[in-house]
């Protein structure tokens, strides 16, 4: 089964949409805060039943694949013909559309991480010695618009990689052009010089 590259947007699209289904779970799922049980000079923080850190770094490992796969598709060799890196960078929107997606992926890990791994110190160090703590959870909204970037991410791997294939056409239509003025100048300086 060979790649093609309606397989490889297929997977982007695929886990993008996964990463971004897990993100906003995520943000759902996360209690608003902890209930504060007071003790002998301390306050241990009870938070109810959450699976906003594990659903949170699913959406971030989603989001690592998403950006593996829109990475990889845009310089795989589809049906054995490879292109020049320089060729793809040549074209002013892919080169934008490459960098967006490159920057809103680091930019939708950032979302999902932060907020991710404060929670997950939130429930492991649940005991305070202040005793005006009131049990705080993770920032609201942050897992929300990370889910939301991690989708933005995908879309404009999608978009690069149609900008590629258009850049990678026009590459193999001017080769194959080339390739027959050569052949054909050569049959011309063949025939001339037998005459």
């Amino acid at each position: 089964m060979a790649v093609t590259i309606k397989r490889a947007a297929l997977i982007v699209a695929t886990l993008g949409v996964l990463s971004f289904i897990f993100g906003v779970v995520a943000e759902n799922k996360k209690p608003a805060a902890g209930t504060p049980i007071s003790g002998k000079d301390v306050v241990i923080c009870k938070y109810p039943s959450d699976p906003s850190v594990v659903l949170g770094y699913l959406s971030v490992a989603f989001l690592i694949l998403s950006t593996s796969a829109g990475y990889w598709s845009l310089f795989y060799p589809y049906k054995g013909k490879s292109v020049p890196h320089s060729v793809l960078f040549q074209s002013s929107s892919f080169f934008v559309f490459f960098n967006i997606a490159l920057f809103t992926g680091g930019l939708a890990a950032t979302l999902l991480l932060w907020p991710t791994i404060t929670e997950q110190l939130h429930l492991t160090r649940n005991v305070h010695h202040s005793l005006a703590t009131e049990c705080p959870t993770a920032k609201t909204g942050l897992l929300g618009g990370g889910a939301l970037v991690s989708l933005d991410s995908a879309l404009f791997w999608l978009v690069a990689l149609m900008l590629a294939d258009n850049a990678r056409e026009d590459h193999f239509d001017e080769v194959e052009k080339d390739s027959k003025v050569e052949h054909s100048q050569a049959d011309y300086h063949g025939i001339g010089g037998s005459v």
